[in-house]
């Protein structure tokens, strides 16, 4: 019908340009003949130049007419948007200097190699769909409809997809190639189950696009990895499969609530309804007809998304790889980090005890400046990037003291340990053992709370340093750590302490057994 009506128009087309032909000759002779009689030269170059303008012009739409109907040819693709792109290279070489820091190798080598994998994306010509959904929400249907043919196992149990498989789909007007991938379904049983929903939720996550198959209304279980994905920007379209099975007034009641649930999400143009693969319709004469999948809309809407936003969604797309790499990077870091920091801390603790136990204060009001060990917080501070010179460490040591003393925290300490330690140690040695004990519990709590202070970037946050070092008290006072705090500080401190007494009592005949 269509080259029909294209044949009818270039008909009339042709004999309008005949009729302009003639008329245009017998003008040209008349004004030939009238510009003759006083200067034959002059009417033919007149008449030479008005003809050459006439063939040119008739060029030109010769030349427009045949490319009439013809298909555009298909688009190169462009570069990524240069902002994102920059703003990608500048977070993976970040990354990568922290990643350099992390000391065990296994997992260095692994984030290395993922900080390549994701720099070697800049550089990829497809967009990746990718086909979400529980395991029998019809996802390896869909793509069968898309791409026209059997691609995978079409079964109604849950789990017929084990891995993620990727296709090939080209789209008319979309510059770039597609790979459309299938994953596992999610919220299966079992061990295997939660594995693969695991693989399932990575490829989701590195999608450019991403389909959420539904067969219905969400589920909680479903709606909660969807609204995940969609919070941290996934740009997604939300199919409703297996429409067919509804009956018309049906289905725009299960949509309205997909719309409602997901509202602010996903636009309500991008929650669409599909037949992958409808069920056999029974004809008056007892066979069956398979009716064609109907997967248009999504189809178009795939079309106009990919062509529209593609460079965007792929630069998108790269751009949070990277950011989440480098969060990734930042978790392990940081419990490298602390787990360093917590040795310096139980190393200083001892140090103080020791100082404390062997040179006893006369009162423990002073010990909150023995708690905290300038030299403590210069190492604490070293492990985080942020070198202290010794004035520094100095007033930060100083400073907690003073919170610690106008808490009540010196006197708290005390209390704790004197009775953790009153049926432990002999009465001779009791005083020197709690004044050295507390010291360490104080220094305790005082490393943990620099740890917290560096940790958040040289900032005690929003409540301040009383705030910080009020939780850090509440956490080591529990009655777990307690007994393991003390049973550490009989064998360091309370045991050495009491073999330093009893030698100063021995004769000088009896010290040289």
């Amino acid at each position: 019908m269509l080259r029909n009506t294209r044949l009818l128009v270039l008909g009339v087309l042709v004999l309008v340009a005949l009729g302009l032909v003639i008329w245009v000759i017998d003008a040209l002779q008349r004004l030939y003949w009238q510009l003759s009689y006083s200067s034959p030269l002059l009417a033919g170059f007149l008449v030479f130049v008005l003809v050459l303008m006439i063939v040119a012009v008739i060029g030109s739409l010769i030349y427009s007419f045949s490319r009439f109907g013809r298909s555009p040819k298909r688009s190169q693709p462009i570069q990524l948007p240069e902002v994102k792109a920059e703003a990608a290279e500048e977070n993976l070489k970040a990354v990568q200097q922290q990643v350099s820091q992390i000391a065990d190798e296994i997992a260095r080598e692994a984030l290395l190699e993922r900080s390549r994998q994701i720099a070697a994306e800049l550089e990829r010509g497809e967009l990746r769909v990718v086909i979400f959904g529980t395991g029998s929400a019809g996802k390896t249907s869909l793509i069968n409809a898309l791409l026209g043919r059997i691609v995978g196992k079409v079964e109604a149990t849950m789990g017929s997809t084990e891995e993620g498989e990727t296709y090939r789909l080209g789209l008319r007007g979309v510059g770039r190639d597609i790979l459309i991938t299938d994953t596992p379904g999610i919220l299966e049983a079992g061990v295997a189950g939660r594995l693969r929903e695991k693989l399932a939720r990575q490829l989701a996550v590195e999608a450019d696009l991403l389909l959420f198959v539904v067969d219905n209304d969400l589920r909680r279980s479903e709606l909660e990895p969807c609204l995940d994905l969609a919070r941290i920007g996934k740009r997604s379209l939300l199919i409703f499969n297996k429409a067919d099975l509804y009956e018309e007034r049906d289905r725009e009641v299960i949509l309205a609530r997909l719309r409602e649930r997901l509202k602010g999400l996903i636009p309500p143009a991008d929650i669409l309804t599909a037949s992958a693969c409808p069920q056999p319709v029974r004809l008056p004469d007892g066979s069956f007809l398979q009716p064609e999948p109907e997967v248009t809309t999504l189809l178009k809407r795939m079309a106009a998304v990919l062509r529209s936003e593609g460079e965007d969604l792929i630069a998108d797309n790269i751009l949070l790889q990277s950011q989440r790499l480098g969060e990734e990077t930042r978790q392990l870091l940081d419990q490298q980090r602390q787990r360093q920091a917590e040795q310096i801390v139980d190393r200083f603790q001892w140090i103080s005890a020791g100082v404390i136990a062997v040179t006893p204060l006369p009162g423990l009001d002073l010990l909150g400046t023995a708690a905290v060990n300038a030299q403590m917080v210069i190492e604490i501070g070293r492990l985080y990037d942020c070198d202290l010179d010794r004035d520094r460490g100095r007033d930060l040591a100083l400073s907690l003291a003073r919170t610690l003393t106008s808490l009540g925290l010196i006197k708290g300490a005390t209390q704790i340990v004197a009775a953790a330690l009153q049926t432990n140690v002999a009465t001779a040695i009791l005083g020197r053992a709690i004044q050295g004990v507390s010291a360490a519990y104080l220094t305790r709590i005082a490393g943990r709370s620099f740890i917290e202070y560096f940790r958040q970037n040289q900032s005690w946050g929003d409540g301040g340093i009383t705030e910080v070092v009020q939780q850090q008290f509440q956490l080591n006072r529990r009655d777990e750590f307690i007994r393991s705090f003390i049973q550490d500080a009989l064998v360091r401190v309370v045991e050495p302490l009491t073999a330093k007494l009893e030698g100063r009592l021995l004769p000088p005949g009896d010290r040289s057994r």
